[in-house]
């Protein structure tokens, strides 16, 4: 049986793993403050999305609930199912030229399902990143990793570890 309070959540379309003090604080700096207006689901009120329109999530993917994001969808940002975005992150789709700031250009980001973007970690313009890709806290990803199944880390980021596709599969499986 249900709990009134999960029951009012799953009512309104709200996460039953966020508690109630996350919907209040996000009302009252969205609906009040006029932060974050555009977004069409509920972001920490640290977090910073410009141009959610250019986003695309998959499955339980909240772009921004996590405090302290900086996301710039400008040219574009898909981000697969299950995948998690830690605090402090920064995804950049755009940059502006080294000598001229007031020209700038940019590259869409692609982010794998099930994978996990550390804190304080950065992903630049143009970055793909497989499934199952682990991007280590702090990293500074300046170039894809499509093959996915690993961890990364450092500034610029590396591979470090591969995962077991196989594991990373029947994980995948058990979801779905």
């Amino acid at each position: 049986m249900l709990k009134p309070k999960s029951y009012l959540k799953r009512i309104l379309g709200l996460r039953q793993e966020m508690p109630w003090g996350f919907y209040i604080s996000g009302f009252f700096f969205k609906y009040l403050l006029r932060k974050n207006t555009r977004v069409a689901w509920m972001v920490h009120h640290t977090s910073t999305v410009d141009h959610p329109q250019n986003i695309q999530r998959g499955k339980n993917v909240f772009p921004g609930d996590s405090p302290g994001n900086y996301i710039d969808a400008e040219y574009g940002i898909t981000i697969g199912d299950f995948t998690n975005i830690g605090p402090n992150v920064g995804l950049l789709t755009k940059n502006h030229d080294a000598i001229n700031n007031d020209v700038y250009s940019g590259k869409p980001i692609t982010i794998g399902a099930f994978c996990w973007i550390g804190m304080n970690a950065v992903l630049l313009p143009g970055v793909i990143l497989g499934d199952f890709t682990v991007v280590a806290a702090g990293a500074v990803v300046t170039r894809s990793f499509e093959e996915g199944y690993g961890i990364i880390a450092g500034n610029p980021a590396v591979l470090i570890k591969k995962s077991d596709p196989q594991a990373c599969e029947q994980f995948r499986k058990s979801k779905y």
